[in-house]
């Protein structure tokens, strides 16, 4: 419990960071005077944030809860679901597609586990204002905390099929190489992505209603784009130049370096993840702060 808590706080801190740089590149003159208006909002919008730091929390825990209320299981599913999921996967991809890839298995049931970190906590982001609006027009909480709280369960339920894939690993009989200690900083770069897409995502949703249907296209052309179940070399020359700097391609392409093949990452592809991460958190934060001026209007 207390790994998770310092871990929650290192996640909020560094949000705080990367949402100052939003909030510098919506408004430059911040950079050169730190008594502007706007300032003050803005850190009075950090601080409320971190004071409902415990709300973030229990809106994660209770979408959580909700997934499986009124199951006979009850909060076991959180288990047995991605291993249901992960076996049925691995049968049909290893039947369907006979790859020559090492490991091929694991290959494709790591692939999936995060691109489903990726789906699942935009697809909740999206929806996660609109879900909450009651609350949103009673009581007063920064517009952001929905979205963390979306983008924390998804965490939350990756983690949980990482314990799934480890049970893999024992089956496969398979030892995971030193470079897997690369994983929290992989896992920290998929956070801060998938919340710079969720924020912008769960305001303009509530005006544009639009959005839910257009992200649902855009996941499933990105679902057969990302090397999940396939390396990205077998792709065009022209292709590949053009993928390689999507962030989640990078991401995809460490985690199974680091966790099947023993192989660190090039400082070219952790400088150009690090960099469109950063880039897609920085806009999406930049949108979010125009739109959500909005919000309560449309609620």
């Amino acid at each position: 419990m207390a790994s998770t808590t310092f871990r929650f706080v290192i996640f909020i801190n560094v949000l705080f960071c990367l949402a100052n740089i939003a909030k510098c590149l919506d408004n430059p003159n911040m950079l050169f005077n730190k008594d502007t208006s706007d300032n003050r909002v803005m850190s009075n919008s950090y601080r409320e944030i971190w004071k409902k730091r415990g709300l973030i929390y229990n809106f994660a825990i209770s979408d959580l809860k909700i997934r499986y209320r009124n199951s006979v299981l009850g909060f076991f599913w959180t288990f047995l679901e991605p291993l249901l999921m992960l076996t049925v996967l691995y049968v049909v991809f290893t039947n369907l597609f006979k790859s020559q890839i090492e490991h091929f298995p694991l290959y494709i049931l790591l692939g999936i586990i995060f691109w489903n970190m990726f789906s699942r906590g935009t697809s909740m982001s999206l929806s996660s204002i609109l879900t909450r609006s009651n609350i949103l027009t009673q009581i007063y909480f920064p517009q952001e905390i929905p979205a963390i709280s979306s983008t924390i369960t998804s965490f939350l339920m990756l983690c949980f099929e990482l314990i799934v894939f480890g049970i893999f690993m024992g089956i496969f009989q398979f030892m995971p190489p030193s470079t897997i200690i690369l994983l929290p900083f992989i896992l920290l770069l998929e956070f801060i992505l998938v919340l710079g897409l969720s924020l912008p995502l769960s305001v303009l949703n509530v005006r544009y209603r639009d959005i839910q249907f257009i992200w649902t296209v855009v996941l499933q052309v990105g679902f057969f784009i990302t090397p999940i179940f396939y390396k990205l070399s077998i792709l065009p020359s022209y292709a590949q130049k053009i993928l390689y700097f999507s962030p989640m391609v990078q991401i995809m392409n460490m985690v199974h370096d680091v966790i099947i093949y023993g192989k660190i990452p090039t400082s070219e592809s952790i400088t150009i993840a690090i960099g469109t991460t950063l880039s897609v958190f920085a806009i999406g934060y930049g949108i979010f702060l125009r739109a959500k001026r909005r919000v309560m209007e449309e609620l």
